[in-house]
């Protein structure tokens, strides 16, 4: 199989903690891996250890084919990465950031700065002080300076933070772009993940340090099936009428005032009307299908409202 990415038993140890324990992530030349995982799961530690950043205690990281050693950097030159809060020369302006870029990355088709610039919707803006900036105009300036060299590998943490639905739309649509058009290989995580489903082919999910699942996006697809979701002010008594007085076992109470209905031989009125006969109330009641986010729920077992 040709890998860009593979990580062996891989083991990073913080303070007697292993925060990545014995991974081994396997990402595909060509692909686009959704790599997701609750706050602290450990996203952030194994991506900067792919770059090189962070050191393991213990395993294997092979990128391009080569195993990644210490002090070995060439392999950032056919990488571009995001990793946490992006960093720049405040009193340099945005085009004098990327063209420093190009600089030290030894990358010298300038011409392509433009480009970039106008693919994350910052030409306008190229000669402002990167101090003026906005929080989500950084965020564009850093996704511009990753894809900037066209590498043939993005490592990209939380890429979209700080961006509103339109800087969001518009950077999927460009990391499709770029994975269609150019075939470069995207590793992204984002907490986001109705935006992982909607461009990953395969999803990775870590929990604890631990990678506890890798399925692709079609493989998730097949376990998608229909269900009635109700909000109601007492879940508790809602969920002794539906199994008492309507007789339906298969339901799972998701939180204080959620309930997920998967036996849909009763119909919405049904349910409904025996809620309202016995006094509760209903907030919502609706057709559902389960979605990237309800399987991550269902493999992890965290809460739903937990930051993934």
């Amino acid at each position: 199989m040709n890998y860009i990415i593979e990580t062996h038993h891989l083991k990073k140890i913080y303070k007697d903690k292993a925060v990545v324990n014995d991974v081994n992530i396997h990402v595909k030349k060509g692909e686009i891996y959704g790599f997701v995982g609750p706050n602290g799961a450990g996203k952030s530690t194994l991506m900067k250890m792919l770059l090189n950043l962070v050191q393991s205690n213990s395993g294997e990281i092979v990128i391009f084919g080569n195993k990644v050693v210490e002090n070995d950097f060439e392999m950032l030159k056919r990488i571009g990465s995001i990793i946490e809060n992006p960093y720049f020369y405040e009193k340099l302006t945005a085009r004098e950031n990327l063209d420093l870029h190009c600089e030290y990355m030894g990358y010298h088709n300038k011409n392509h700065i433009k480009e970039v610039l106008e693919c994350v919707g910052l030409l306008k803006d190229a000669d402002k002080k990167v101090s003026q900036y906005s929080l989500g105009m950084k965020q564009r300036l850093a996704i511009a300076r990753a894809i900037l060299t066209k590498p043939e590998l993005l490592i990209l943490d939380e890429p979209i933070n700080a961006l509103d639905p339109e800087g969001i739309r518009e950077m999927r649509e460009l990391f499709r772009k770029l994975n269609t058009d150019y075939g470069t290989t995207i590793f992204i995580s984002s907490h986001i993940l109705s935006e992982v489903e909607q461009i990953a082919d395969k999803i990775g999910i870590i929990q604890n340090g631990k990678l506890i699942k890798e399925i692709s996006m079609s493989d998730v697809h097949k376990y998608r099936t229909d269900y009635v979701e109700i909000d109601v002010d007492n879940v508790e008594l809602a969920g002794y009428l539906l199994e008492h007085e309507l007789q339906i076992q298969d339901f799972r109470i998701i939180t204080e005032n959620r309930i997920e209905i998967y036996d849909l031989s009763k119909s919405i009125k049904n349910i409904s009307s025996i809620l309202v006969q016995n006094s509760i109330g209903i907030n919502s009641i609706g057709r559902k299908q389960n979605s990237l986010e309800d399987y991550f729920f269902q493999i992890t077992d965290t809460k739903a409202g937990e930051k993934v």
